[in-house]
């Protein structure tokens, strides 16, 4: 049943990191499979930061797969006759969640800049009060991938009796410095172009969608490997013989970066993009232990698993070890699974069987502890 959207926090504000307090929140998911009467088969899917709900049925502005098509699904990784699947668009998203395109109550106009800073713990506390919404107590499993997995252990760690198992993939438990350096590239090219207006964009009826592109475009280099670009494009000219001797998209690879900048635009906001990209960059879950991350996960119930891509240079196994060493000081039940692959960063939205095979095996396992039953056939 895709495309809800319902009002919470209205007697009861959403308070934020910041001490902020947001009344009305709307937030925009869909849903997939159905509840069982116990309701013990929930799983929360969380998206990355150029991602969204619509993780199985087809963009409606791109026209495109759903994201996580290729896991959710009947019969596939998260098997939608057996689970009931959520996903909800994140707060200070722009596909339907209250974010900063939307009208500030206050102005009866967008909020653009005057939208308060948010936390990936902020993210998590407006899923939270989806899942109460839906009459849910406790979700079978949480599961994303990038700052996906960001919320995914944002839960597992502030509402562990709330969550059995977690799933954080090609991830960290905080953004390093090399990433947040990333992001500060993506945001100054934003706040450079004239038409951001100082974020009033919307009230003048611009948009920056020159800086929004080439934001995309450094972004998107992080997500892929070398190897990948390389099998891809190499250094084959585009639609030419030879080089111009000019500052056209000479190569194949330019070409492609363009487009994928240019496509982005007509679905994400600006604000958006340096909002999310900033609540990345204070994600630290040790922050509040001295540093200690082991300490933000001690005796927790949750049972773990970690997954990470050997070419990810974004989020390096490195820094999903961290998390397991972190696990395994807090004594808790984690399994850790580095797949082989070339495709870097975004592998996790690829088709990799092996990766479909321990994310589906781990369900399995959890599925028979917790005694769901398949579907009959």
């Amino acid at each position: 049943m895709p495309g809800h959207r319902v009002c919470l926090a209205k007697e009861t504000p959403l308070r934020l990191d910041s001490g902020v307090k947001l009344h009305d929140v709307h937030i925009a998911y869909d849903t997939w499979g159905t509840l069982n009467a116990d309701k013990s088969n929930a799983i929360l899917v969380c998206h990355a930061l150029t991602g969204d709900h619509y993780v199985v049925d087809p963009h409606p502005i791109t026209g495109k797969p759903g994201w996580w098509s290729n896991v959710v699904g009947p019969g596939r990784v998260i098997d939608t006759d057996r689970y009931f699947v959520i996903c909800s668009n994140i707060l200070g998203g722009c596909m339907g969640t209250t974010g900063p395109q939307d009208i500030n109550p206050d102005t009866q106009k967008p909020w653009g800049l005057e939208f308060p800073v948010i936390t990936i713990g902020d993210m998590v506390r407006a899923q939270k009060l989806l899942i109460e919404h839906l009459g849910i107590e406790t979700l079978f499993a949480v599961a994303g991938g990038s700052m996906g997995g960001m919320q995914v252990l944002e839960w597992a760690y502030q509402f562990p009796e709330s969550v059995f198992a977690a799933i954080p993939i090609a991830t960290a438990a905080r953004h390093s410095a090399q990433n947040i350096a990333f992001n500060e590239v993506g945001r100054q090219a934003i706040m450079s172009d004239p038409d951001w207006c100082e974020g009033d964009y919307h009230s003048q009826d611009k948009h920056p969608h020159r800086g929004l592109a080439v934001a995309r475009m450094a972004a998107h280099i992080t997500y892929l490997s070398e190897t990948a670009l390389t099998r891809k494009f190499g250094r084959s000219l585009q639609d030419r013989d030879a080089v111009t001797y000019g500052f056209d998209a000479d190569f194949q690879v330019e070409s492609y970066l363009r487009h994928q900048g240019s496509t982005f635009v007509d679905r994400f906001d600006a604000n958006s993009y340096l909002y999310i990209t900033r609540a990345m960059d204070y994600f630290d879950l040790g922050q509040h232990h001295d540093g200690q991350l082991a300490r933000a996960f001690k005796d927790t119930p949750v049972r773990f698993l970690v997954m990470s891509f050997t070419s990810d240079w974004l989020y390096p196994t490195r820094e999903n070890r961290e998390i397991v060493h972190a696990l395994n000081a807090g004594a808790a039940n984690v399994s850790f699974v580095e797949i082989e692959s070339d495709k870097g960063h975004d592998a996790f939205l690829l088709d990799e069987p092996e990766f479909h095979k321990v994310f589906e095996g781990f369900l399995e396992g959890c599925a028979e502890h917790r005694g769901l039953q398949r579907k009959p056939t």
